[in-house]
Order: C-alpha cells, then sequence, then structure tokens
C-alpha cells in the first residue's frame, strides 16, 4: 500500500502539497483535519489512527516521540523528518517521490525517516 501523509503545521506548504496530490498521493495537512491546537504527541497519536505517516520539520520533538513510542511498545504509522529551510519545494517533492518508490506504508510503520538520505 501506498504510504500517505499527514503534513503537519510546521512543514505544510500548499506547494508541496498541491504537487504531491496532482501524481496522485493521498496528502492531508493539519489545517484541513482542524487539528491546529494538537500538541506533537496528539498529532502522532492522529496520524496513526488515519494510517497517514506524518511530515514534519519539527526533527527534536519527533525523534524523542519516536524513541518513547519504540520503548513503551507503542505503533506510529511512520515519521519523515525534514530539517527546515533545509531543501526547496522542488528538491523535497523529489526526495518525497524516491522515499516513495523504495518504501511502502507497511514498512514505514514505527519508522523514521530523514528526508535528506533520499
Amino acid at each position: 500500500m501506498q504510504i500517505r501523509f499527514y503534513l503537519d503545521e510546521d512543514a505544510m506548504s500548499r506547494a508541496l502539497t498541491h504537487n504531491l496530490r496532482v501524481r496522485g498521493i493521498d496528502v492531508l495537512t493539519v489545517s484541513e483535519a482542524g487539528k491546529e491546537a494538537l500538541g506533537d504527541e496528539e498529532q502522532l497519536v492522529f496520524a496513526q489512527t488515519q494510517g497517514r505517516v506524518i511530515y514534519t520539520c519539527n526533527v527534536r520533538d519527533f525523534q524523542r516521540l519516536h524513541t518513547e513510542y519504540l520503548t513503551q511498545g507503542k505503533e506510529h504509522a511512520g515519521i519523515i523528518l525534514l530539517a527546515q529551510q533545509t531543501f526547496s519545494i522542488g528538491e523535497q517533492l523529489r526526495r518525497v517521490l524516491r522515499l516513495m518508490k523504495a518504501k511502502s506504508a507497511e514498512s514505514m510503520k514505527n519508522g523514521l525517516e530523514y528526508l535528506s538520505n533520499w
């Protein structure tokens, strides 16, 4: 199954969202979901309930949450981390598409990926 994305407030970009959707990729943003007021862990829980991989620039907090989840035996649908201001929208899109060719939704489960590696 193809990765379905949940873009958090830090990573939301109309251009990225549009370009992913044009390619048939399922994307939901925090704004569209009406979840702007939720904290990081609540965002991760919401993404899990929706079967969506969270895409965020909040590297430090989501690295910590990922480690806590693994330690506590909790599950999440996956996390993709992007250092803020690292890549243009075009470069993010290219890297996301590379990642999607190599990874399925199943292989992202409980996984953490750095967009810079793609």
